[in-house]
């Protein structure tokens, strides 16, 4: 559903390419865990996918559109909640959802999903509160019910869990399972590395703007050991440290 080749992206005044020759297969039905540092390139590629950022090099097709020639077909396949959390906030939740689903035609459908994710989330007694009024969690369950209310085909999650209590983390998990068993993508970077490791079809980890390492986890303790995902990780990041020194 999404590919991306030989990406490149560098930013003004820096020499190292923030993203250097990324390539990436992405598959309906998977759940995708983007790992990396601080400072990897996790969203920046994020950005590249959504079309957020241009890159100087290579291709991203989304469900087969080209994010830079057929920037608005491959937009609207897109489900993404940002890292930052920036929203309408002097709307009600409900006028944000409202706005979201108008901006992706989404008809009255949009009832009964919003009804359901609001549900899950325990936000339906909320709803009609502006957002300003919201806690840090609530605003990213709004952010998270708006990139859903189209039921996009990839959903894309940076640090998706930050705020969320355990209730509510549960819950983003098993929508994110639910979604991927539908057919369609979920990519999602995180620092959580446990998380990643329960819930993941697949992980790749990006260091210093180069992907490293992908596969299944039983693929990656193949190539590097038995442990846990910190571990490997770990081990994998100062493999890369020795290697540029």
């Amino acid at each position: 559903m999404v590919k991306i080749r030989n990406i490149r992206k560098n930013y003004a005044k820096s020499t190292t390419y923030a993203v250097d020759g990324l390539s990436l297969d992405l598959n309906g039905g998977e759940i995708f865990g983007f790992l990396g540092p601080n400072g990897a390139g996790k969203t920046t590629t994020i950005k590249m996918i959504t079309g957020i950022l241009p890159f100087e090099e290579g291709e991203i097709t989304v469900c087969g559109y080209d994010v830079v020639k057929e920037s608005l077909l491959a937009k609207k396949e897109i489900g993404y909640v940002t890292d930052s959390g920036v929203l309408f906030e002097k709307l009600t939740g409900r006028e944000f959802v409202d706005f979201m689903a108008d901006v992706y035609d989404v008809g009255e459908e949009r009832k009964e999903r919003a009804e359901k994710l609001l549900s899950a989330f325990n936000l339906t007694s909320a709803f009609d509160n502006r957002i300003e009024t919201y806690s840090h969690g609530m605003k990213q369950k709004i952010a998270i019910i708006g990139a859903l209310v189209h039921n996009p085909k990839v959903l894309v999650l940076d640090e998706p869990m930050v705020g969320l209590d355990p209730q509510s983390a549960k819950e983003l998990k098993d929508i994110m399972r639910a979604h991927a068993d539908a057919g369609n993508v979920v990519f999602f970077s995180t620092h959580v590395l446990d998380t990643a490791e329960k819930i993941c079809d697949r992980i790749g980890i990006i260091i210093k703007g180069k992907l490293v390492m992908t596969g299944t986890l039983d693929e990656i303790r193949s190539a590097k050991g038995d442990g846990s995902l910190e571990d490997i990780f770990i081990a994998v990041a100062s493999e890369k440290d020795k290697a540029e020194v």
